[in-house]
């Protein structure tokens, strides 16, 4: 029996994982974190709505359940590939041997390489990033209510049009403009500021223009400063300077702008491309290599490259398992052809868009409805998909109260 690692416990190294022993295959899944996060809901957890525990699910409790009983799971961060040797190098413990080798450690934020972005922005791509900046936002409307400068402004800017970014600012613009007047009455809707910026002259771009407009309305609508065709030259401890000479004072800014390859991957020995994607081909094995795989957002075949989504990563991970599965039984698969379930972005309370092949395209209560059921189906743990229900339906009733109902830790706002 051949030995299987996985590397990374997102989307698509679970659902890898998952198909392989199932089939009896001897798996051992590595990850840096003993739990899994569901990141599309980690702007809720930024923005008090959930706990972190609502949408995280332990890796150990994942691995043990499988039927099988062939998975093990190893805590620990992957600090090399010995390629000659088939192992993998980690930071505790011996090296992990593999025959085969499935890659997906996902992604970290892309910078693009902006002066004191990486230093001054904050992400939401990780439980502990979106907690600091829960906690960082409800500290700066704390601080905000003991300033004796009436204009005084707490300000808090997006960077980035995608679908995390429309989530944050749509969800923050909710509380400026429902919540801040119950919860912080101390305030006007004025003193807290929020600004979206996209270098493009629209947001969510994959999506129809009928939605993108139905989105920056909705944006409006609800309070958010949207600025379009706005490239970030700078960002700077206490504000954004902008391409076209322009300036933002901020107190903190979130960003949402695009995701880019782990660092360490360059040491690995594999071929990168485009955002330090890993190449990979039509099977989804590494570009040279006959026994390693890459799937899900770090991985990019050139000549069918892949969003970088949920669903992409899932159906990725589930091929290159049966793949490895087939060539065990000396079978062949057709190359890996990704199947489109639509993608979905929500806005705020009751409003959401959503684009469902062949041409369904929802707005509005329906599409905020479906995102909603779809979140939750996919959650891990019926705890979790409980907790989350009660939180969400809780937050739903007794809005705009609720605003303020899971609290963090005071944080030291920049200015």
């Amino acid at each position: 029996m051949s030995r299987i690692v996985v590397v990374g416990g997102g989307f698509g190294g679970l659902h890898a994982f998952r198909v392989l022993v199932k089939a009896g295959h001897r798996v051992t899944l590595i990850d840096r974190n003993p739990y899994t996060t569901f990141q599309p809901l980690l702007y809720q957890v930024a923005t008090g709505g959930l706990n972190p525990g609502d949408i995280t699910y332990s890796l150990r409790r994942y691995v043990s359940t499988r039927p099988g009983g062939r998975g093990t799971f190893r805590r620990a961060t992957v600090t090399g590939i010995d390629l000659d040797a088939k192992e993998v190098v980690v930071s505790r413990g011996d090296p992990v041997p593999y025959d085969q080798l499935i890659l997906a450690q996902g992604v970290g934020a892309n910078f693009f390489g902006i002066p004191g972005a990486s230093e001054n922005a904050r992400t939401i791509y990780t439980r502990a990033a979106a907690l600091q900046v829960r906690d960082l936002i409800f500290s700066g409307l704390e601080h905000l209510t003991a300033s004796k400068d009436p204009d005084r402004r707490f300000t808090v800017a997006v960077v980035g049009g995608g679908a995390t970014g429309v989530e944050m600012a749509g969800t923050l613009a909710e509380m400026k403009s429902e919540a801040l007047p119950v919860v912080y009455p101390e305030l006007q809707q004025d003193n807290f500021r929020v600004v979206l910026v996209e270098m493009a002259d629209t947001v969510l771009a994959p999506f129809a223009e009928r939605l993108q407009h139905y989105t920056i309305h909705q944006l409006k609508k609800r309070g958010v400063d949207v600025r379009l065709g706005t490239a970030v030259k700078e960002v700077r401890p206490d504000a954004l300077e902008f391409a076209d000479g322009g300036r933002l004072e901020t107190d903190v800014v979130i960003w949402a702008s695009g995701v880019g390859a782990h660092p360490v991957v360059a040491q690995w020995g594999v071929p990168q491309g485009r955002g330090g994607r890993i190449l990979i081909g039509g099977d989804l094995r590494v570009q040279g290599f006959e026994d390693i795989y890459a799937v899900g957002d770090c991985a990019l075949d050139p000549d069918n490259p892949q969003p970088q989504l949920a669903q992409p990563a899932i159906q990725m991970g589930e091929y290159a398992a049966r793949h490895i599965i087939a060539r065990s039984a000396g079978q062949d698969l057709p190359p890996f052809a990704y199947a489109d379930k639509g993608t979905m972005a929500t806005i705020g309370r009751n409003a959401a868009v959503a684009q469902i092949p062949p041409g369904l395209a929802l707005t509005g209560f329906p599409a905020w409805s479906l995102w909603v059921g779809v979140h939750l189906v996919a959650l891990l743990g019926g705890r979790n998909r409980l907790q989350t229900m009660i939180n969400m339906l809780f937050r739903y009733v007794s809005w705009p109260k609720s605003a303020a109902g899971i609290i963090g830790d005071v944080a030291e706002v920049p200015r």
